[in-house]
């Protein structure tokens, strides 16, 4: 391909699930539905953890932080994909595509990142009852939670930027619900060889560290808790760690398999199956989790609602 004829397009197409009209309407409707679903649910962790003070522990900080990632990730994807439901044609501009190529891979990757350090979070809780309180401090929580943010952020900006200057020679119609690196890596009319690098070692270095760190620590947890001796204090010590486990397990299974590795998944439907999982399923069951299975959580929703 002569460097004359490499083109970047304006805008792009999406094709999404369904060109059936009585399909889309129904899917607007589960959809829209989930999506209110998972701003209520997240938004109630907040303003619990805000306003009980006996949930403002370690535990409950990494928490809102994964329940605001939870709603501003779904909302860089959900809305729009309503929208295209009612929508006959459905395109979206180069600038907004690369906003939700940013912000897919930003929250996405912190969201990653936040489960390890409340791994590491549960490890000392467990494994070092004794200085929790002074190990995991409030500025120890804030070091912690920045550095996901920001190293989520940073590989983010790179990802970005190596994707969305790849040209597509006027091809410019993606089979996919929305904007995904993998979708538009598949476009390009170049050699994408540097593309599979990044997208490998990004996956590394949000993924599969952090998933190596949260295995690590859980083997410690586990460890510990055979040792305890009576049943009632090694079920107390496991229950301090089933909301997390449930959601950790959900989060980088699925991500896993979507991810790491990009040249493998040929089949479209599957990719946008996951993808839908992860934007639309993962952020309504992470808080319906973690408030369906913490007895403090319910607890203090019990007393909101008896205080009302």
């Amino acid at each position: 391909m002569k460097k004359d004829n490499l083109t970047w397009v304006d805008e792009f197409v999406l094709l999404g699930l369904s060109s059936d009209r009585q399909t889309q309407a129904g899917l607007f409707v589960l959809f829209g539905t989930a999506y209110l679903l998972t701003l209520l649910a997240n938004g109630l962790i907040l303003l619990l953890v805000g306003l009980d003070a006996r949930l403002h522990l370690p535990m409950y900080f990494f928490l809102c932080n994964l329940s605001v990632v939870d709603i501003c990730y779904t909302s860089c994807a959900v809305p729009q994909m309503l929208v295209h439901f009612l929508l006959e044609k459905k395109t979206i501009s180069f600038a907004r595509c690369a906003t939700q190529v940013f912000s897919s891979l930003a929250l996405g990757g912190t969201e990653f990142l936040l489960l390890a350090a409340m791994a590491y979070d549960r490890y000392v809780a467990v494994c070092d009852p004794l200085r929790y309180m002074a190990a995991m401090d409030p500025r120890c929580c804030v070091v912690l939670a920045a550095v996901c943010w920001l190293v989520g952020t940073a590989n983010s900006v790179v990802e970005t930027a190596i994707t969305m200057r790849l040209p597509t020679c006027g091809h410019h119609v993606l089979n996919h619900v929305g904007c995904e690196t993998v979708a538009l890596v598949r476009l390009a009319c170049v050699d994408i060889t540097l593309n599979k690098v990044v997208i490998v070692a990004s996956s590394v270095l949000v993924l599969l560290v952090p998933c190596c760190l949260v295995s690590l620590s859980y083997a410690r947890i586990v460890a510990a808790i055979l040792h305890i001796r009576t049943t009632r204090g090694r079920r107390k010590a496991f229950g301090t760690c089933a909301s997390h486990l449930t959601v950790v397990s959900m989060s980088y299974g699925m991500a896993l398999v979507t991810y790491m590795h990009p040249s493998s998944t040929d089949s479209a439907t599957q990719d946008k199956v996951l993808v839908l999982f992860y934007t639309v399923a993962t952020p309504l069951l992470n808080p319906l989790i973690y408030s369906l299975r913490n007895k403090d959580m319910k607890a203090a929703l019990s007393r909101g609602l008896t205080s009302t």
